[in-house]
């Protein structure tokens, strides 16, 4: 059974491995980026070992700024905003309060999206609103999975991120046909080989099962391609400015949405 102390020794020692390869690289941006993972890796696994309580708070947390991130991107007003925050921290809640009343928890969360645009009457931009805030909270309530899956979330976590960097070098170096226009940058190449890096890690943890290696190999990527949609429909490069080498929170777990999403219905 995986557990977060099974996981600590692994996140220890990838994370000081990756500060000595960015200090051989002398490259600002990685330094950048290293620095906050040395901050958010610490943070988020104490709040695993911490239990249901513990990882309800991250997932609240990242829902919540994810949801403003989003909210950003597909320009919605404060009010709408506030309620898809409300909705996925509700999800979340219930899934750590109430098991098996997500759903439910989902559905009163659309009925509050949806009388944001209703109640002000807005017939121009109404639609939009109401399309993007269901967009959102169906995205975004994933996070909810963080609580019942625990350990395994944050070992699928860790093989999504990885299975992220491998293709992303991998790419560069050996070329070959674009995955997707939505991100020319991303090649078939560079996919596969961040799949076999992602199902490699997994089995490293011994979190290595076929629903967790279909979650790294497929959702993982088609996280990645879904928020480069939204990004390029909002024409913005990123989701956010604020954190250090990476542009926002959304942009950090958009691969990992996915895949929780993926591992819900497989399992």
């Amino acid at each position: 059974m995986i557990t977060v102390a099974s996981l600590a020794p692994y996140l220890g020692g990838a994370l000081a491995l990756g500060g000595l390869a960015v200090a051989a690289s002398r490259r600002r941006e990685l330094l950048i980026r290293w620095c906050a993972w040395a901050v958010g890796v610490p943070l988020v696994t104490g709040a695993f070992w911490w239990g249901g309580p513990g990882a309800a708070a991250i997932a609240i947390a990242v829902g919540v700024i994810a949801a403003m991130e989003f909210g950003g991107l597909m320009q919605l007003g404060s009010a709408d905003r506030v309620v898809l925050a409300a909705a996925v921290a509700g999800v979340v809640l219930a899934a750590w309060l109430t098991p098996g009343q997500e759903l439910r928890a989902v559905a009163i969360g659309a009925l509050a999206i949806a009388a944001v645009p209703l109640l002000s009457g807005d017939a121009d931009h109404g639609l939009h609103r109401l399309c993007a805030g269901l967009l959102g909270l169906a995205w975004l309530s994933v996070l909810a999975a963080l609580v019942p899956l625990g350990a395994s979330a944050l070992a699928l976590f860790v093989a999504v991120s990885i299975a992220d960097i491998a293709a992303y070098f991998a790419g560069q170096r050996l070329g070959g046909p674009r995955l997707s226009p939505l991100s020319p940058a991303k090649r078939w190449s560079g996919t596969l080989a961040g799949a076999a890096a992602g199902v490699g890690v997994l089995a490293v943890l011994s979190a290595l099962t076929w629903p967790m290696a279909v979650a790294v190999a497929v959702g993982g990527p088609a996280g990645d391609l879904l928020e480069s949609m939204v990004k390029r429909g909002a024409q913005a490069k990123d989701a956010g400015r604020w954190l250090p080498g990476s542009g926002g929170l959304l942009d950090r777990i958009d691969s990992l949405l996915i895949a929780l999403a993926v591992l819900l219905v497989l399992r």
